[in-house]
């Protein structure tokens, strides 16, 4: 009897699977099926999220010639498909779980029931299954027609294709020049931008926007932005190149930005922390030589065209936390950029800012630590340009004169959390400081979103603020704290004709925003870790500490 195979198996095959006909064929011998599945747990308790799902089991079955249905169920009748009357009978078979057949001797076979696997004494012998296809008279044979078709080939990149940077030369040796690509042209876009309510002021200072431009970010694929970052878990296999490579980078838009903001008459711009991905960490950290002469050129930029740059580190920067961890992490961070400003030329004027952070159920312990990190923590380049942002501005005017501390005045936290005094008491005694450290005073500006209520609801940025401040200075530099950050700038310039605006630069606003901004999203559960040690106010160390400090794999199980 002459039976037509399926196709040649490769003995061993790791990941292609054998595609079975409507009806299968094979030969009287014994074969070796084995089934896969990386999970390594039973049929039974394996999530059926595809058909495609792999068992972990592996079975000689004495296959003889006969027709096998195709699979049914696969997944919850495997015992029961191996045992027929004490003898084994091959189980239901299709192109989504068989990853090879291999031709054994009946001999070899050892079953474990437990396991539901084989074991073989010896080494099986790899084999092909070789049949002529062209003796396919049996009347058992029928094969299906997707097995007939046979798979077209991947293409592959011909040998003799040159590389896109490699040059290309003529008979007589001459470079043959490229021919530029063309890209796709796309119509320009029209936004129809209304008009706005025009407002009077006697303000002349600057405003600024925070880290990242909106226009210059969506120029895909030509984006341009200063916060490409990357995760432990990259540097871990990578190395410190791939922050570095990000680094540069960051640091050469950073020169594309300034110039924008020239060009659209915007002179204040905070930078963004993650500039450098990791710099300060524990473990990861690096120093910043690698980009002197890009830092250097956009500094020099800046100062050419008389902007200003401060920044802003993140919310965990506390020098007040009772807790170690937290703090060594805080004076790292303000180490890093210092360095990045002081790597660009920066003068007094770029300043970092930082909250006081919670007060741990102790208002006056929190400050007492924040002094005394403060005197012995820092050095001269963190005290020089260090500044506090006010949560409530009359807590922080004893640490602010003492130690000849700078406050930023945020008329948004003001407004959520009112100091004792109004801010027309408050923002001259604030000047006295900023006068007495020769540094041009800097504040915030944010609006709570429309209709707003609750204070979660306010707490959340408009994207646009609408009015400036009654209370504001004419010579403060303010920051607009917006989510729609150069377009919240000329918002400003129109409303109060502070600048002219180039019209083809406007957007418009989103006509519904929502009462809560989308904020960062975690994988990282934040558990407590029972480390055997406490803080200063007896609370155990939160994993966030550890991983800030770079210690976090002594706890991790």
């Amino acid at each position: 009897m002459n039976l037509v195979p399926l196709r040649t198996v490769q003995p061993l095959a790791t990941s292609s699977a054998i595609r079975f006909s409507k009806t299968l064929l094979l030969p009287p011998s014994s074969y070796r099926l084995i089934f896969t599945n990386k999970s390594h747990q039973h049929p039974s308790a394996m999530p059926r999220k595809s058909s495609r799902q792999k068992l972990q089991i592996s079975s000689v079955v004495n296959l003889k010639p006969a027709r096998i249905q195709p699979a049914v169920n696969i997944g919850d009748s495997t015992e029961k498909s191996f045992m027929n009357d004490g003898e084994l009978t091959p189980p239901e078979l299709n192109a989504n779980n068989v990853e090879d057949i291999v031709e054994v001797k009946t001999e070899e076979i050892v079953v474990d029931s437990k396991r539901k696997r084989t074991r073989t004494k010896k080494e099986v012998a790899q084999a092909k299954i070789n049949i002529d296809l062209n003796k396919s008279e049996s009347e058992l044979s029928e094969l299906s027609e997707s097995v007939e078709k046979s798979r077209p080939k991947k293409k592959t990149a011909k040998k003799s294709r040159i590389a896109k940077d490699e040059p290309q030369y003529d008979e007589n040796g001459n470079e043959i020049p490229k021919k530029p690509k063309r890209r796709k042209e796309y119509p320009k876009k029209v936004y129809d931008i209304p008009e706005v309510e025009r407002k009077t002021t006697t303000f002349r200072g600057r405003l600024g926007y925070a880290c990242l431009n909106t226009i210059l970010r969506a120029n895909k694929p030509d984006s341009i932005f200063c916060s490409r970052t990357c995760r432990i878990a990259s540097i871990e296999e990578e190395g410190l190149e791939l922050p570095k490579g990000l680094a540069l980078m960051n640091a050469r838009d950073l020169k594309t930005l300034i110039q924008w903001n020239e060009d659209n008459k915007i002179r204040f711009l905070r930078l963004s922390s993650e500039m450098f991905p990791f710099a300060s960490h524990a473990k990861y950290g690096y120093t910043l030589e690698f980009a002197d002469k890009e830092l250097k050129e956009a500094g020099d930029l800046a100062k050419q065209y008389g902007h200003r740059l401060t920044m802003h580190p993140g919310q965990f920067t506390q020098l007040g936390s009772p807790k170690k961890a937290v703090v060594d992490a805080s004076i790292r961070e303000l180490e890093y950029q210092c360095e990045l400003m002081d790597r660009m030329g920066l003068g007094p004027d770029g300043v970092m800012i930082i909250h006081m952070g919670g007060v741990y159920g102790d208002k006056e312990s929190t400050l007492a630590r924040f002094k005394e990190n403060f005197e012995t923590k820092c050095n001269d380049k963190i005290k020089a340009r260090l500044v506090l942002e006010n949560d409530e501005a009359n807590d922080l005017f004893p640490i602010s004169e003492s130690l000849n501390i700078p406050i930023i005045f945020d008329y948004h936290h003001d407004a959520l959390n009112p100091s004792s005094s109004p801010p027309s008491e408050l923002i001259p005694r604030i000047k006295q400081v900023w006068d007495r450290r020769g540094i041009r005073m800097k504040q915030h500006l944010s609006e709570p979103r429309p209709g707003a209520e609750s204070l979660m609801e306010k707490r959340a940025h408009a994207d646009r603020c609408k009015e400036l401040p009654a209370d504001l200075p004419d010579d403060v530099d303010l920051m607009i704290e917006a989510k729609d950050k150069e377009q919240a700038v000329f918002e400003l310039y129109r409303i109060y004709g502070l600048e002219d605006v180039i019209h083809d630069n406007l957007r418009p606003a989103d006509p519904n925003p929502g009462m809560h901004t989308k904020g960062r999203k975690s994988n990282l559960k934040r558990k407590t870790k029972a480390t055997g040690e406490t803080d200063s106010v007896g609370d155990q160390i939160q994993l966030i500490d550890l991983e800030k400090e770079g210690n976090s794999e002594q706890v991790m199980t």
